[in-house]
């Protein structure tokens, strides 16, 4: 590929992965998504929550698939325990937990101990 190309491809890739991360952190954070759209009447149910993390997390891995067969590095993008989870590919309950920062977690933990 020229040059060119590859840094079209590149940009085109990182946004895209950007998109895919952001969309699945507002599910972690049952924040609005598209998938609320397409869904409104499982809005209800309890497990629309897991299903809406499950779908944004699938599309996360689908992204980044594409980029590591295009040779398009990605890692830059994540924190490294946020790689080491992308790499393990399974969606558990510690990727829902730790996905952030451990300095973020701190913070939401103090602010939460704030409002009590």
């Amino acid at each position: 590929m020229t040059d060119l190309v590859q840094l079209d491809l590149q940009k085109f890739f990182h946004e895209k992965i950007q998109q895919a991360k952001t969309h699945f952190e507002r599910a972690l954070d049952c924040k609005h998504t598209d998938f609320d759209d397409l869904y409104p009447y499982m809005s209800e149910q309890p497990q629309f929550f897991w299903y809406k993390r499950y779908v944004a997390w699938s599309e996360l891995l689908t992204v980044v698939k594409l980029a590591e067969e295009l040779e398009i590095d990605w890692k830059a993008l994540f924190t490294e325990r946020q790689v080491s989870f992308i790499q393990e590919k399974v969606l558990q309950g510690k990727v829902l937990d730790h996905w952030y920062p451990e300095e973020d977690n701190l913070q939401e933990e103090k602010l939460q101990q704030f409002n009590e």
